[in-house]
């Protein structure tokens, strides 16, 4: 094994065209810094370059052969013991002024290889520096014995494993077990490798375990018509966040938040959310369950989707209609949630299968966290809303199905003023996007409120500029996203709160509701997700409803822990809403924790 990683000047004796990425990030500057920003791909070409130039066989180390070098013959957390010395942790090497004076959100340090003390048997930069991609593809380990007999990874995968830690993050990713991955068309400012010479080892055979919501899957289709409901129809408090039937093998944490859902041709729901201890962390995953036709309750969570060791925050689900599921999803270089490459996949056996991951935009900015609803444009375009960072959504389209994707709209943000119009971002995030029959887009977001109100902006040009005016709803707060659908039947609808449960609560002050009609006559304050349908194009509102499934008071834990009364004018008054309707017309929506199922003829009932 080499005792440093592949620095700058050796990787660009093989492609020279890599010197154009030096100093991105305020990195790597230098001949003898660590090389950066490599797929797996490039690293395997470098191996085969050098293989050739030397007449002896070179290639990446496998994850076995890599942790069995970084512990050189310790069994601690790292070679030097339980801790790593201070000067060692890579928030602090080698501080250094960037030599473009720029600052770049991350800490200046140098990546200068073979700084730190080698460990045992003479490896240097094993922990951090940059981590190092590995030949094999991650999967779990499958047994103990697997484990102490030289394992190769599975046969197949998503993401290829990386060791080691880096620079820039917390000394807990440096130990000599810790495991993460990525794509292996993935560049990052942390990721780089060093090379083993050694001939190929065999091919590995172990198979990747099925997750539940892949288990079984019925492929015929649904008969729509057998679940066409005349009469007003709700169902509500349906749990989707269901603990797995094998705890150790599924990482559902105390925080269930952010859902997509989709529909599915053989009469299925899947939906999908991010699981995590904090929003920032990299142990959040994204998991999913699949309610099955003709069953009262969800299967149990299993993962869906992760990179290892990296935050994933945003991500979106949408049913073409012809049978095909497109997933949308970020994911970070390391723990945060600000700086993600969007990815895509796709399913066409009714979610039991994806397709390997293609990275749709490879860059990773402040725009590309997948929050809400995909949708459809009349000319049949894809629009998936993203968020700006703080105050603003902007908005990616594909024209060719979801193969390739761009930037509709342009990052910024400022204060907002009614009747304003705006060159490319909708105000507030989480924009929640509706098409009208004229072709307008009309969205909803949190934050960016106008005295006190939600703000709403409308789009004639699909998204590139936007009109900007308040809405007379309670503008929302954290814990909390809108949802818009435009129904098969014509009208809008906009699920949204009553009240910014979590201001008032930090001000001591009431909740204000929201004025209901009763069947009887008159109005009640009600509080919680309401539902607004309009049906002219989101002029009036004239039908307002709680969404609950009403009863005698009862309370239930939703968003992060919090507990909500829920009865005849209560509901959850926190949550991330998404919204899907079936071919039979029954509009499925979910929060973070559970699901609500009604029609059109419900929403134009009055409650009781």
């Amino acid at each position: 094994m080499a005792e440093t990683e592949v620095t700058n000047a050796q990787f660009e004796q093989f492609d020279p065209a890599h010197k154009a990425w030096r100093g991105q990030m305020g990195l790597s500057f230098y001949d003898d810094d660590a090389a950066i920003y490599l797929s797996w791909h490039e690293a395997l070409a470098y191996c085969a370059w050098l293989t050739r130039k030397d007449g002896r066989a070179y290639r990446l180390p496998t994850e076995a052969e890599w942790e069995y070098a970084c512990r050189a013959g310790t069994t601690s957390a790292f070679s030097t013991g339980d801790t790593l010395p201070y000067g060692r942790r890579q928030r602090s090497r080698v501080a250094q002024e960037n030599p473009d004076g720029k600052s770049y959100g991350i800490a200046p340090v140098s990546l200068r290889v073979g700084l730190d003390p080698a460990n045992p048997w003479g490896l240097r930069d094993m922990h951090g520096n940059v981590e190092e991609w590995c030949a094999d593809w991650y999967g779990p380990y499958q047994s103990a014995s697997a484990i102490l007999t030289d394992p190769a990874g599975p046969k197949t995968g998503t993401m290829r494993v990386t060791r080691g830690g880096s620079h820039n993050v917390p000394v807990a990713g440096l130990r000599s077990a810790n495991r993460l991955g990525l794509l292996p068309g993935d560049r990052t400012y942390l990721t780089g490798f060093r090379v083993v010479q050694a001939d190929l080892v065999p091919s590995p055979e172990a198979e990747q375990p099925v997750p539940q919501w892949a288990r079984d899957v019925r492929q015929t289709d649904h008969d729509w018509s057998t679940t066409t409901r005349t009469g007003p129809y709700f169902q509500g408090l349906i749990p989707f966040v269901i603990p797995p039937e094998q705890p150790a093998r599924v990482p559902l944490f105390s925080h269930n938040h952010s859902p997509s859902i989709a529909w599915l041709k053989n009469g299925d729901l899947l939906v999908i959310w991010f699981s995590c201890e904090q929003e920032q962390g990299r142990e959040l995953t994204i998991l999913g369950s699949r309610l099955r036709a003709g069953q009262n309750g969800f299967d149990s969570a299993a993962e869906f989707f992760k990179a290892p060791d990296r935050n994933m925050h945003g991500k979106a689900l949408f049913h073409d209609g012809t049978g095909r599921i497109l997933h949308l999803n970020g994911i970070e270089a390391a723990d945060g949630h600000e700086r993600e490459i969007l990815v895509a996949r796709e399913s066409r056996d009714n979610g039991a299968t994806w397709s390997p991951a293609r990275i749709v935009h490879p860059w990773r900015g402040n725009n590309t966290i997948a929050d809400n609803m995909m949708i459809r444009t009349r000319d049949g375009h894809l629009l998936q809303p993203c968020d700006l960072w703080v105050d603003g959504s902007g908005l990616f389209e594909s024209r060719d199905e979801g193969v390739t994707w761009r930037e509709v709209t342009n990052y910024g943000w400022a204060s907002i003023t009614a009747g304003e119009t705006r060159q490319g971002w909708i105000a507030g995030i989480h924009g929640a996007v509706a098409q009208l029959e004229s072709g307008a887009l009309l969205a909803f977001g949190r934050g960016s409120a106008i005295t006190g109100r939600m703000p709403q902006s409308m789009s004639h040009d699909l998204g590139r500029s936007w009109k900007i005016e308040a809405t007379p709803f309670p503008a929302l707060g954290s814990t909390q996203r809108a949802a818009a659908l435009k129904l098969h039947e014509g009208p809008l609808v906009l699920f949204t709160f009553t009240d910014d449960y979590v201001r008032l609560s930090r001000e001591k002050k009431p909740l204000a509701g929201w004025p209901m009609q009763r069947a009887s006559g008159g109005e009640q304050q009600a509080f919680g997700i309401m539902a607004l349908v309009s049906f002219d194009e989101g002029r009036t509102w004239p039908v307002v409803k709680l969404v609950t499934p009403g009863g005698p008071a009862r309370e239930v834990v939703s968003v992060r822990g919090r507990k909500f009364r829920v009865d005849e004018t209560h509901s959850e008054l926190g949550g991330y809403l998404a919204v899907t309707q079936t071919p039979d017309g029954i509009v499925h929506l979910v929060s973070s924790r559970f699901l609500y199922e009604f029609n059109l003829a419900w929403l134009r009932q009055p409650p009781p």
